[in-house]
């Protein structure tokens, strides 16, 4: 059974840096590319940041390009999203997630970026 488990989430002021983390189990982990997703309020669920199974090829939405981060740790079964220059449009709950769209996700973290 695929279990994912994020964690990092909180309260930050615009311009602050939050790092998610997202413990795998119950799969192979290292031979599935990983996706961080998240859930703005009102908004479907949107693909956020993707990194491929060997951590050497990575994706972001034009919205978090050059302030977000991810990365991966095969040893752990961890894949990792670091926030920077946060914004308030980046509010939202964030979940990582076996495919694009979201599947297989975990319970999520929240992130809640205001002054």
């Amino acid at each position: 059974e695929v279990q994912l488990v994020e964690s990092g989430g909180g309260l930050v002021q615009p311009g602050g840096s939050l790092r998610l983390s997202c413990i795998a189990s119950g799969f192979a982990f290292s031979t599935y590319g990983m996706y961080w997703v998240r859930q703005a309020p009102g908004k479907r669920l949107g693909l956020v940041s993707s990194i491929n199974r060997s951590g050497t090829t990575t994706w972001y939405a034009d919205s978090v390009k050059g302030r977000f981060t991810i990365s991966r740790d095969n040893t752990k079964n961890t894949v990792y999203l670091q926030m920077n220059s946060l914004k308030i449009e980046d509010t939202g709950v964030y979940y990582c997630a076996t495919t694009p769209a979201g599947g297989d996700r975990g319970q999520g973290a929240q992130v809640t970026v205001s002054s």
